[in-house]
């Protein structure tokens, strides 16, 4: 009788490499923002434009919202001074 060999799936193959740590450490990942809660009625129609594109690239609409705002101001604040 042939003893069947036991293979392992938790050890790497002889094939397995070692790929350097390219990531950044999580605290690194967020950036902190200084934000302000706003209570604002917005259109029906715009809220669901961002929903739609939030999902599509697995984002958040306000967080899309809210790049949308700072961009807007940080450009017309540099083209007022």
């Amino acid at each position: 009788m042939k003893r069947k060999t036991r293979i392992d799936e938790d050890m790497p193959s002889d094939r397995a490499r070692i790929i350097p740590n390219f990531l950044p450490p999580p605290e690194k990942l967020i950036f902190p923002s200084d934000t302000t809660k706003v209570t604002i009625y917005l259109d029906s129609s715009s809220v669901a434009f961002f929903k739609k594109q939030a999902k599509k690239i697995g984002a958040k609409y306000q967080q899309m919202m809210r790049e949308v705002l700072r961009r807007y101001a940080r450009h017309h604040s540099e083209h007022m001074a």
